[in-house]
């Protein structure tokens, strides 16, 4: 086979699934040719050609076995790959390919006279100077690595007293201090009596071949590590999320019923594919003066610290809006606990306090998508005050807007990425659509079902948060 491409060739493209099935059932055919060669030459005398012969049946062997397991790992691929976690390169390149012999040598001892043979590929193996007499046997476990000469010693007995073959491998310390990896597999020769009259090996350096096994395996640990904490911060992050929030279905209604109060219903809705959990947050809570707070708020990422950072902000909202603090003036106290948080981040959001006596929203927003207001059959945006992007620069100021209200209004407040593959003006379109559908609904968590019905559950490649809330009569 030529071992140059030609200019004008393409090179070739990595093969897909079914190709490398072919070739997995191609190696597995081949293993059983070789097989089946192989024991025909079990009975074969002692000649050094055919016990070269039959070493290199072995080889062959050993050599499609080791393709048929790497062919099964490119097929298979590493095993759970985390969302966002990328199959690390290896740190030392492949040998280049060569002939089956470029890697292995020989060796013959006669133990009636005590000398040793060896094949020059053994030499350049081992290190050894090719002018140098080859080493006996009890000369060879000096290159050996301490922890490994008991491996070879017990091969090397096993085969001279109890004439049993060797297959085994060992670490070898080259004079250039290099270590190396070696295969050995050699049998006893027998006299005539049945005694052991010499043995022979062939050797090959298998360095390359477990250094790449061991990336492999240290890559797969790697990844399913990665895996298992990938796991283990979403089910965290699930955690506090569900501590947090209000329950994400059925309607939020707030205890005290009377004219103008609000029929409240709200939705997390997930993304698809198992995706990491993000940072949005819906509240709904009846204030002590009688006000109710509506909120919704993204922060930025994914993952256990980003849901961690949202329990807070979502903690700073309630005890703020508790305290009597006005939409405005809450945004602004929330950029500045964003600012000094240790591990920096981004967030959006629109808080509104509406007052039930007068019918009156009072709302602030931090680049976030404007609350949506239903009537009369027809929806439209309302008019954003001024108002930053959370933790984008200290000191920001925040505008606050002031709303009046009339029995029968819906108010639809929501995080990016309820209408999946939509943003910005596409995304607003979609949800004011929804306006005839909303005004035949009866209740809040009709319409909130009415989104899900039209833009499903589980699509998007992001997690969003909606909250619906109806104006009683």
């Amino acid at each position: 086979m030529p071992s140059h491409v030609s200019a004008d060739r393409p090179a070739a493209q990595p093969p897909g699934r079914g190709s490398v099935e072919a070739l997995i059932s191609q190696t597995r055919r081949l293993k059983g040719d070789v097989n089946a060669v192989r024991r025909d030459t079990q009975n074969s005398g002692s000649d050094p050609e055919e016990r070269w012969q039959r070493a290199l049946y072995d080889l062959a062997l050993h050599q499609l076995n080791d393709l048929d397991e790497h062919l099964a790992q490119l097929r298979d691929g590493p095993a759970h790959p985390p969302p966002g976690v990328e199959t690390a390169p290896a740190r030392h390149p492949a040998p280049a390919s060569g002939s089956l012999l470029s890697r292995v040598g020989s060796a013959e001892w006669n133990l009636l006279t005590d000398e040793a043979s060896w094949s020059g590929e053994l030499y350049r193996i081992l290190g050894h100077d090719p002018a140098a007499p080859a080493l006996t046997l009890d000369e060879l476990p000096a290159l050996v690595l301490d922890e490994d000469r008991p491996r070879l010693t017990a091969m090397v007995t096993a085969c001279l007293v109890d004439a049993k073959p060797i297959d085994g491998e060992f670490r070898v310390l080259r004079p250039d201090g290099n270590v190396r990896t070696v295969h050995m597999m050699g049998e006893p020769v027998l006299d005539g009596d049945g005694s052991t009259a010499s043995m022979w090996a062939v050797l090959r350096d298998v360095s390359e071949l477990r250094r790449s096994q061991r990336t492999v395996r240290e890559t797969r640990d790697t990844m399913q590590r990665h895996h298992r904490r990938a796991e283990t911060e979403q089910r965290l992050a699930v955690e506090f999320q569900e501590a947090v929030l209000p329950p994400g279905r059925g309607a939020l209604r707030p205890p005290r019923r009377g004219p103008g109060t609000l029929d409240v219903a709200a939705r997390c809705l997930p993304s698809g594919a198992g995706g990491l959990l993000g940072g949005d947050w819906y509240d709904a809570l009846e204030l002590s003066d009688g006000d109710t707070l509506l909120s919704v708020g993204d922060l930025t990422g994914h993952g256990v610290a980003v849901a961690s950072g949202m329990t807070m902000l979502l903690g700073a909202v309630r005890g703020m809006a508790m305290a009597g603090t006005q939409p405005g003036q809450l945004m602004s106290l929330l950029n500045q606990l964003l600012d000094a948080t240790v591990q920096p981040a981004l967030g959006s959001a629109v808080c509104c306090r509406y007052r039930p006596a007068t019918r009156t929203l009072t709302w602030a927003q931090a680049g976030h998508p404007a609350p949506l207001l239903f009537r009369g059959g027809t929806g439209c945006a309302l008019s954003a005050p001024e108002g930053v992007l959370l933790g984008v620069t200290s000191g920001a100021g925040y505008g606050q807007a002031e709303v009046p209200l009339e029995p029968g209004d819906l108010l639809l407040l929501h995080t990016d990425g309820v209408v999946p593959g939509h943003s910005g003006a596409d995304s607003l379109g979609a949800l004011l659509g929804l306006a005839p559908r909303f005004g035949a609904a009866r209740t809040a968590q009709d319409c909130v079902r009415a989104v899900v019905e039209e833009f499903g559950e589980s699509e998007r490649e992001d997690e969003a948060c909606l909250l619906v809330a109806k104006v009683g009569e």
